[in-house]
C-alpha cells in the first residue's frame, strides 16, 4: 500500500469495481478498498440483472451466471398471473463470484485491491477531501488521494464523514429480507421466469419476488415498505414467512439475508470538493423495483471518468465534478421523480384495483405485454399519472 494515490475508492461491490476499473483504465493510480475480508460476501441482493445492461460492462460468464431469465410473472392479489415472455431478457448472479470477477478486472486494468481494510474517515483539509484513514492488518494508515469515490453501499459512512448528509426518510426505503431456497414446487416455481407478487397483505408498499438460481433453487425474498416494518408486529421476515408457508411449504431453507434498499429519489448531493457518491450510497437503486446492481456499475463509471477529467485538469472542486451528476441525471437519475410519482400512486391502489388490471393485460397475448402497457394499463386507473408516464417513455425508459 502506498501513502498517495490519484483515486481512492471505497467499496469493492459492483459500483466501486467499476470505477477502479475505469479509472485505472484511464491511467490513475488507483486504490480499491474493501472493508470485509472478501468481496462479494455477506450477499444482500436478489442478484437479478438485464443482459442489455450487463453487456456494457462484462461479457456473460457461466461461471457466475445462475440462471438465465426468459421474462416474468406478475401475481395480482388474487393469484391472476400476467406473463411476459422475453427470451435471453437477463440474468439471476451469482453475486460471490460476480463481485469478486469485477475486482479482477479493475487489478486486470491496473487498480490496487486491499480486502480487510477497513476505513475509519476522511482527510479534509479546507473543505477539500484529499484521502482516508484506514485501519488495516491493526494499524492505522493515512492515504493521500486527489478523489475519493465514496461506493459504500446504503450504510455509507463516507459521504457523512464529508459533511453530505446521507440518511434516508423511512419512507423512501423498503426493508428486505430473503432465503436461498431449494425443494421449489414445481407447479408453483419456474426457474425460466422472475416471479413478482403483489397485494397489501401479502408484502404492503413492496412485493414478493421468486428469482430463480437452477431448476430447483430460488431466491425468495419480500420487500415492505419502510413505514410498514413493525407495524402490527410485523417484520419483513413474518411477511417471507407468510408467504413460504403458503406457496413452498416443503420448500428448504439454504441461508438468509436481510437489509435496507433505498427507493427514493437520488442524494440531492453527490459530489462535493474531492469526493464524488456512486451506487447505493448515492441511493442509486430503482424506486420501484429496488434493483441497484446496474445502476451501480453506471453511476461508478460515469464518476470514474469525471474523476479522470478533474485532475488532467488539475481542477477537484466540486464544479468541475458536477459533469458526473449531470450525466447521471440526464441517462437516469431524472426519471427518478417521475417513477416515484407513479410508485406513490399505484401503492394507494387497492388489491381489487391490482386484480382488475391483471384481467385487462391478460386479454393481451404473452409476447405483447411489455413493461409499457403493464404501466399504461395500471395508470389509466388513475389518469393523473399518466403525465409520468409520458416523461418516461419519450426517452425510452419503458
Amino acid at each position: 500500500m502506498h501513502t498517495k494515490y490519484d483515486v481512492v475508492v471505497v467499496g469493492a461491490g459492483p459500483a466501486g469495481s467499476i470505477a477502479a476499473r475505469t479509472a485505472a483504465e484511464r491511467g490513475l493510480k488507483t486504490l480499491l478498498l474493501e472493508k470485509r475480508q472478501e468481496i462479494g460476501s455477506p450477499v444482500r441482493c436478489a442478484e437479478a440483472i438485464s443482459h442489455e445492461t450487463l453487456i456494457r460492462y462484462i461479457e456473460p460468464e457461466a461461471a457466475w451466471i445462475s440462471a438465465t431469465v426468459h421474462g416474468g410473472r406478475i401475481f395480482s392479489p388474487n393469484g391472476t398471473p400476467v406473463v411476459i415472455q422475453q427470451p435471453n431478457v437477463g440474468y439471476v448472479l451469482e453475486r460471490k463470484l460476480f463481485d469478486r470477477r469485477l475486482a479482477e478486472t479493475a487489478v486486470n486494468a491496473g487498480a490496487e485491491v486491499l480486502v480487510k481494510a477497513r476505513v475509519t474517515g476522511v482527510i479534509n483539509t479546507d473543505d477539500q477531501i484529499c484521502g482516508v484513514t484506514v485501519r488495516y492488518h491493526r494499524r492505522d494508515h493515512a492515504i493521500q488521494a486527489d478523489i475519493v469515490i465514496a461506493a459504500d453501499g446504503v450504510e455509507s459512512q463516507v459521504a457523512r464523514w464529508a459533511g453530505i448528509n446521507s440518511t434516508h426518510e423511512l419512507r423512501d426505503v423498503d426493508i428486505c429480507a430473503q432465503y436461498l431456497m431449494s425443494n421449489l414446487d414445481p407447479d408453483v416455481y419456474s426457474p425460466e421466469y422472475c416471479d413478482f407478487y403483489i397485494g397489501r397483505e401479502l408484502a404492503p408498499r413492496g412485493y414478493v419476488w421468486v428469482f430463480p438460481k437452477g431448476p430447483d433453487l430460488a431466491n425468495v425474498g419480500v420487500g415492505i415498505g419502510g413505514t410498514i416494518s413493525g407495524r402490527n408486529g410485523k417484520l419483513a421476515i413474518d411477511y417471507l414467512n407468510d408467504f413460504v408457508r403458503t406457496h413452498f411449504p416443503e420448500g428448504r431453507v439454504l441461508s438468509q439475508v436481510a437489509g435496507c434498499v433505498p427507493v427514493g429519489d437520488s442524494l440531492p448531493e453527490i459530489v462535493g470538493n474531492g469526493l464524488m457518491i456512486v451506487g447505493d450510497a448515492a441511493h442509486h437503486s430503482d424506486p420501484i423495483s429496488g434493483g441497484g446492481i446496474a445502476n451501480a456499475m453506471i453511476s461508478g463509471h460515469f464518476a470514474a471518468e469525471t474523476a479522470a477529467d478533474a485532475i488532467a485538469a488539475g481542477d477537484l472542486s466540486a464544479e468541475f465534478l458536477r459533469p458526473y451528476p449531470e450525466r447521471w441525471d440526464e441517462e437516469i437519475g431524472k426519471n427518478f421523480r417521475h417513477i416515484c410519482r407513479i410508485r406513490d400512486g399505484v401503492m394507494k391502489f387497492s388489491d381489487k384495483t391490482f386484480d382488475r388490471c391483471a384481467q385487462v393485460l391478460n386479454k393481451l397475448s404473452p409476447e405483447k405485454i411489455t413493461m409499457r402497457e403493464i404501466f399504461k394499463t395500471v395508470l389509466l386507473h388513475q389518469p393523473r399519472l399518466l403525465l409520468e408516464l409520458r416523461h418516461l417513455i419519450a426517452p425510452g425508459w419503458i
